[in-house]
């Protein structure tokens, strides 16, 4: 009572001489197996490519040009979740005020998304 045992039946010379050579080796042409790896490879990379590498660069290049846009007043939030408005831009630091007379040095890098005007209420 096998539910889902089936039965094996071993294969008859005729099978056995189909798939192999006069030798009785595999008939497998090395070019043929080379070409396979090689294209298989390329198709590898290619996809590796488009679905990991470009999408990172085109983040980080979307990302320098927003770092690259900053003025003073603009307001924005920080990859630790602080929000706040720029009050001095240096070249790699940037003074934040987070609430009034409450001002910040972060790095400029992590600056993740500038929010549109008038978003602080408060500050």
């Amino acid at each position: 009572m096998s539910l889902f045992i089936t039965n094996a039946y071993a294969a008859g010379d005729a099978a056995v001489q189909a798939t192999t050579g006069a030798a009785g080796t595999a008939a497998v042409h090395p070019a043929n197996s080379m070409l396979s790896t090689v294209l298989f490879l390329v198709v590898f990379i290619g996809l590796f490519y488009f679905l990991f590498i470009r999408p990172q660069n085109k983040r980080a290049k979307e990302h320098r040009n927003l770092l690259d846009s900053l003025t003073s007043g603009d307001e924005v939030a920080t990859g630790g979740g602080l929000i706040g408005r720029i009050q001095n831009i240096q070249e790699n630091i940037v003074d934040l005020e987070i609430a009034q007379n409450v001002v910040i040095k972060v790095q400029r890098s992590a600056i993740v998304n500038v929010l549109p005007k008038g978003t602080i209420k408060s500050v």
